[in-house]
């Protein structure tokens, strides 16, 4: 399942403000990841969490500042997937009227994978996040935290360069928890940048570092070494 990407990747956030009407989410963040990293994301709820994950993957837009991967900028969405960033969305986003393995498997097919290679893939993840037996059922059929880690193996699917995980484990008892934490952190270990935005302060501490956000303002908790 593990495969390096062609070249590991550098995030870069500067002064980046992201307003929603008269709500500021995000005030003036400046932030770097880098590959082979696992950086956690935490603060309370309404913090802005959420919305610089979207921001990173070009689905927010910026009232000023910038977002770049590679020193490229990440105008939009579409730029952010040409730049290899995959994101597994709080709430999971998976489509109710598919299976979980077609959840996993037609993302890959419509970026263009290979049929035999998408299916090995989604096999693969499957058995990883431990729903190998379960890839049959529709996604109504299945438990909150299943649903969850059938979103991680979507993600986990598209080997992305950068991986923004938002809440990955918020449904997940100890041992599927600690599954997929040790799953993200493979990811980093490919030469992937992983960013995790997590409430779970055991989950945080496992990260290589930490950031905290508090009514949309950044500050360092733990600068990964």
């Amino acid at each position: 399942m593990a495969e390096a990407p062609a070249e590991p990747a550098q995030v870069a956030v500067r002064g980046l403000r992201v307003a929603y009407g008269g709500v500021v989410a995000l005030d003036g963040v400046d932030l770097d990841a880098r590959a082979g990293q696992v950086l956690a994301v935490t603060g309370p709820s309404g913090a802005g969490k959420s919305t610089l994950l979207w921001a990173l993957a070009g689905a927010a837009r910026p009232a000023a500042g910038t977002v770049t991967v590679d020193g490229e900028p990440v105008a939009d969405r579409d730029a952010a997937v040409a730049r290899g960033v995959g994101i597994v969305p709080q709430g999971n986003g998976l489509a109710t009227v598919l299976t979980a393995r077609e959840n996993v498997l037609l993302p890959l097919l419509a970026t263009g994978v290979a049929a035999d290679d998408a299916g090995r893939r989604t096999d693969a993840v499957l058995d990883a996040v431990g729903l190998g037996e379960s890839g049959g059922h529709l996604v109504e059929e299945l438990s909150g935290g299943q649903q969850q880690r059938v979103a991680v193996a979507r993600g986990l699917a598209a080997r992305s360069r950068v991986l923004l995980a938002d809440e990955p484990t918020s449904e997940l008892d100890h041992i599927n928890r600690e599954r997929v934490l040790a799953l993200l952190r493979a990811e980093a270990d490919r030469g992937a940048v992983v960013v995790m935005a997590t409430h779970d302060p055991e989950a945080a501490e496992q990260a290589d570092g930490e950031v905290r956000l508090d009514e949309g303002r950044l500050t360092v908790v733990r600068s990964p070494q």
